[in-house]
């Protein structure tokens, strides 16, 4: 019998951090030869090319992309067949590593490693889902949008990633003290009280150790299905077997039984809901990063946009600028990559989102042209 490859699952919400951890995560000194499937909801990919500036000259790491929609729903035709390439390429690859759409739940991934076809060359190794701290603190994710409907299905959509995740990573901790970082864990074993390990990515980054090779699933066959099902210990540095998980890290359960992963609900999930919308605009005319930032907080305040992202060709500079934002928080950054020739580029993510009210009201603020 071939030796299984582990996988494992990076899910979170829109702006969570999951490409930035990930992009830490591969820059590390670690010489597992990985594969990475990025999916993004947009067009256009961003958190892509994030992680291909940052693996540039690293042989060892296989990026494939999943632009437009969500990986493995069932409109998805690529991921069975990526996934049986790299079966085929398995004594080139140690790990493979997904980081689903901030709008997708990992379960649509786990059922199809347990299918029959992909349960033969793939183990779930684990599922880690990443939250914006401060987000969470500040009681946002209920608030984020003013339509009641668009709160229930962020709220909905947060609950259930974390309830399918093994580790939770509070992320963007940086600025948090003790008593912040304890109410955030105190928030999320209320609301997946079946989590089994918290940890800390202080300036986005985990320990490879506590983030690959977790071993936190075993197959179980049957003559129908596979469904996984927790190990009794987690391995700690050494890999050595342990008989009290709470020796493994500060957040471990006290008490807690073990939950598996029945993907018995899955079904309700596969086709997304249709008011989350993503489009592009573009603009030729250079920009004025700091006009452009003003302009975006403003427009998400009048429009319900929830994540922003992209490149713009800023005046009189080499590279192009990154624009991250959630919501009204926006950061921009020089990239490294250089500058795009085609002009700016931003996506942008939300509920029940007007295409032409957001281009023509940025086009306003900015005075330059959008579309």
């Amino acid at each position: 019998m071939n030796t299984l490859i582990p996988v494992t699952i990076v899910t979170g919400f829109l702006g969570s951090g999951k490409t930035t951890l990930l992009s830490n995560l591969i820059k590390a000194k670690q010489n597992r030869r990985l594969a990475l499937l990025i999916n993004e909801f947009g067009e256009v990919a961003i958190d892509g090319v994030l992680i291909r500036a940052n693996a540039e000259g690293l042989e060892h790491i296989q990026i494939h992309d999943f632009p437009y929609g969500l990986i493995a729903y069932g409109d998805d035709q690529r991921f069975v067949p990526i996934l049986l390439a790299i079966a085929e390429r398995r004594a080139q690859i140690d790990h493979v590593l997904i980081e689903t759409s901030g709008l997708a739940l990992p379960t649509a991934v786990m059922e199809l490693l347990q299918s029959n076809e992909l349960a033969q060359h793939f183990i779930l190794d684990a599922t880690l889902a990443v939250v914006d701290t401060p987000l969470l603190l500040g009681d946002e994710f209920e608030e984020l949008l003013t339509s009641t409907d668009a709160q229930a299905a962020v709220a909905s959509l947060f609950a259930q990633q974390l309830e399918y995740a093994d580790v939770v990573v509070l992320n963007k901790i940086d600025d948090l003290d003790e008593d912040a970082l304890l109410l955030a864990e105190t928030r999320i074993r209320a609301r997946a009280p079946k989590v089994r390990f918290l940890e800390l990515a202080y300036q986005a980054k985990l320990d490879s150790r506590l983030a690959l090779g977790l071993r936190l699933h075993q197959p179980t066959l049957s003559l129908h299905q596979h469904r996984y099902s927790p190990v009794a210990t987690m391995p700690d540095v050494a890999m050595q077997p342990l008989s009290n998980q709470a020796r493994v890290d500060g957040h471990a359960h006290s008490g807690l039984a073990q939950h598996s992963h029945g993907l018995a609900t899955h079904k309700h999930f596969h086709e997304q809901d249709p008011g989350w919308l993503s489009f592009v605009l573009r603009s030729s005319q250079p920009q004025q990063p700091e006009v452009l930032k003003a302009a975006l907080i403003e427009t998400a305040k009048a429009e319900p946009i929830l994540r922003i992202k992209g490149f713009i060709q800023a005046e009189q500079a080499e590279q192009s600028v990154l624009v991250q934002g959630v919501r009204t928080r926006l950061v921009m950054s020089p990239s490294l990559t250089p500058k795009m020739a085609k002009g700016s580029e931003l996506v942008f993510i939300g509920y029940h989102l007007c295409r032409h009210k957001v281009a023509v009201l940025l086009s306003q603020l900015t005075a330059t042209k959008w579309q």
